[in-house]
């Protein structure tokens, strides 16, 4: 049920990690204390995800995203609201990938994710790494890159080049990691108002 869930919670692929293992082949089943908080986590926050809005399919939609070598996390936000939440732990190849093929890899990831919501509609791309805002007029790519930037010339696309200071949504979400759940209603509140900030700025520069 958690895994149909998994867009209403935020860092759901971490959280669920301890469980997750548990469906490799090569792991002996074994639940561990680990697996025990694991479980009661996402329960609790079954209980508690937060309300996300139903998103307009005509209008514009941002995305935010964030790469690391822990994984990629993304937000999915329309008229300022949250629309959903996507995370993963990185492949093991992906490890080996130099940050621009990371950052680029986390807005393949969320095209493929919310392809639903995106195809056809036009969406702006946020995101902490300069170069990428040059993606469609670069010149030397490699294999993997081409491939990719085939991929989200289907999208109606801007990616936008914000500093990792900027970058609130998803870096709210990094630091929820390492939180308590009275933190977590904490910082949530906090990001809110930061996104909401970042949204007044913008439109203030745009007039």
């Amino acid at each position: 049920m958690t895994g149909y869930y998994r867009k209403f919670i935020k860092d759901f692929s971490r959280i669920a990690l301890p469980l997750t293992r548990l469906t490799q082949k090569t792991v002996k089943f074994d639940w561990n204390a680990d697996c025990e908080a694991s479980f009661q986590r996402l329960k609790e926050c079954l209980i508690s995800a937060p309300m996300l809005a139903l998103p307009k399919t005509s209008d514009r939609f941002q995305i935010y995203n964030n790469a690391s070598f822990q994984g990629l996390r993304c937000v999915l936000i329309q008229h300022g609201r949250v629309i959903a939440y996507t995370s993963r732990h990185l492949g093991p190849h992906e490890k080996n990938y130099p940050v621009y093929d990371l950052k680029f890899a986390t807005i393949v990831f969320a095209l493929k994710i919310w392809q639903h919501y995106l195809y056809g509609v036009k969406c702006e791309v946020y995101t902490d790494h300069q170069s990428l805002k040059y993606i469609f007029t670069q010149k030397k790519l490699n294999l993997r890159q081409r491939h990719w930037l085939k991929l989200i010339k289907d999208y109606d696309l801007k990616i936008i080049y914000q500093p990792c200071k900027a970058n609130v949504v998803v870096d709210a979400l990094s630091r929820k990691a390492n939180l308590s759940m009275i933190a977590l209603q904490k910082d949530e509140q906090l990001m809110l108002l930061e996104i909401e900030q970042l949204f007044l700025d913008r439109i203030k520069s745009e007039s």
